[in-house]
């Protein structure tokens, strides 16, 4: 910033901005078009944040950090702020109207997120499904991972769906019908799209795949807190979501904010599960805590949601996610197995089959 006697232009006061997250969201309200309108007249600054939310609560903790943030500016003079919010049904003055809801024929829908990339969370994601599947559910598992699919490598599926009266057909393997946009771009095309590109992708994912009678929906989502998040937890009523993170500081730093997002949006969170907890030397068998210890279980602890369980790194959980065989691993991993076996008990109760929860335990 220049001097506190020179005059402030709306180029200083953007950039300043951008220092204001959208609450429980990693992107600022400026990238999310929020800032309608920027005056400065001398030190003096006029804006206009124009939004919607169904939580009430948000505009006031958006013009609160706006105001604190500004008001840190050196010299500034009066700053004024026009809030114009309102609940996502009542767009500009047009009668309300609640946007349609998607994937309403599933009876549940399961949110599979971390906060950070590079944690595990589609090999968590495929395996939770797979023993969903074992425990007498149809399962979908949806990749919208938009900028990342996993899906095609980690379950071996190289074909490219088909369409049929307008709608995209899911292929099927392992007993799972399948979807993600990596089905449709070669493997080595990078996905360079902003924001708006995002949300029309997930919405047409959630919107025109025709799933055939499932019981139950895991969705992977990219890591972070972004657009499809947002997009899914606004469009579709969400039975729960699991949070991924490694035990280490760095990856549960962002694995809080996840937590704190889906709980902005009223999601429930139905438990943070420890991925790449241990590693057991196939030599010695000693057992070494790379990422360190406990980490998960202590933040889920301090943030009041279930701790669902530890993941340990294995060569082999590596080696047939690589090769597209996640049903060998499934098989020779009985640690593994037994985790996500017990997750799935824990959400099938917590979604509605938990007559079929017991039963997949006798």
């Amino acid at each position: 910033m220049p001097d506190s006697s020179s005059p402030l232009s709306r180029q200083e006061i953007e950039e300043t901005l951008r220092k204001v997250r959208y609450p429980g969201l990693s992107r600022d309200i400026v990238s999310f078009g929020l800032v309608k309108s920027i005056e400065t007249k001398g030190r003096d600054v006029h804006l206009v944040v124009e939004g919607t939310s169904r939580d009430s609560s948000i505009s006031g903790k958006i013009e609160e950090e706006v105001r604190r943030t500004l008001q840190a500016v050196k010299g500034i003079g009066k700053v004024e702020i026009s809030m114009r919010w309102s609940a996502p049904e009542a767009r500009h003055g047009e009668a309300e109207q609640k946007p349609e809801p998607l994937l309403t024929t599933i009876p549940a829908k399961i949110a599979v997120a971390s906060g950070k990339g590079g944690v595990g969370k589609s090999t968590v994601a495929v395996y939770l499904a797979l023993a969903l599947q074992k425990a007498g559910l149809k399962v979908g598992l949806l990749d919208l991972d938009i900028y990342g699919p996993s899906l095609p490598t980690m379950l071996g599926v190289l074909e490219k769906p088909r369409a049929q009266d307008g709608k995209i057909v899911p292929l099927q393997k392992f007993g799972l019908e399948l979807m993600s946009i990596g089905f449709f771009i070669d493997h080595d095309t990078p996905m360079i799209w902003r924001g708006p590109m995002v949300h029309q992708a997930a919405e047409q994912f959630m919107r025109d795949v025709a799933w055939e009678d499932l019981d139950i929906l895991v969705v992977d989502l990219p890591p972070g807190t972004g657009d499809a998040q947002m997009t899914l937890s606004q469009r579709v009523e969400l039975s729960g979501v699991v949070i991924v993170s490694t035990p280490q500081d760095l990856a549960l730093i962002d694995a809080r904010k996840g937590v704190r997002m889906f709980q902005t949006m009223h999601v429930p969170v139905l438990g943070v599960l420890e991925n790449m907890s241990t590693f057991a030397c196939p030599h010695c068998g000693t057992v070494t805590p790379i990422f360190g210890e406990g980490g998960a279980e202590r933040a889920a602890r301090e943030l009041g949601v279930p701790f669902l369980g530890r993941v340990p790194i294995l060569p082999l959980l590596r080696e047939v996610g690589d090769a597209g065989t996640p049903w060998d691993g499934w098989v020779a991993l009985p640690q593994v197995r037994e985790v996500f076996q017990e997750v799935a008990r824990r959400i099938m109760k917590a979604v509605g089959f938990a007559a079929k929860a017991e039963k997949s335990v006798s």
